[in-house]
């Protein structure tokens, strides 16, 4: 029974931080961290590394806590908070940077519909350069509209 509660609040939290990712990054990093988040949005980098990858660090001191104050207090219920957390982190590095903006060189030729559609919804993110006026936030949770526009570029492929 403790097995399927800890997972249930690893799922949980997972679920939760692409609700709270998608905040973030709509309010805080085209908000009033934009200066970090803005050479993301630029194609001309200077280095492999961007302002952005901090975000990676801002969210993975949050979860190496939790994990590290819960393993301190018997496997106190936020440790599985803390997995949940790095669960997303690991999803947000293969997905966002793998699989879509493909900072290395892997999954370059999927036809997989649903990875069509992260891509196209991303880069319809990325199309707006600017930190106002942009959509899609999220990572995983994408709108329909993508979803349909890459199962006819499936076809197509």
């Amino acid at each position: 029974m403790e097995l399927l509660i800890n997972f249930s609040i690893v799922l949980a939290t997972f679920i939760v931080t692409e609700f709270s990712a998608w905040a973030n990054h709509k309010y805080i990093m085209h908000g009033f961290m934009w200066y970090f988040h803005a050479d993301h949005h630029k194609k001309d980098h200077k280095s492999w590394f961007e302002r952005n990858d901090l975000f990676f660090i801002i969210y993975a001191i949050p979860s190496w806590l939790f994990i590290m104050f819960g393993m301190m207090n018997n496997y106190a219920w936020y440790t599985w908070v803390g997995f949940g957390v790095l669960a997303y982190g690991l999803a947000y590095f293969f997905v966002h940077d793998l699989v879509i903006h493909q900072r290395f060189k892997v999954f370059t030729k999927s036809k997989n519909v649903y990875v069509l559609a992260l891509r196209r919804a991303h880069k319809m993110h990325h199309k707006n350069i600017g930190k106002e006026g942009g959509e899609s936030f999220g990572m995983l949770i994408i709108k329909n509209k993508y979803i349909q526009a890459a199962a006819k570029q499936s076809k197509t492929i």
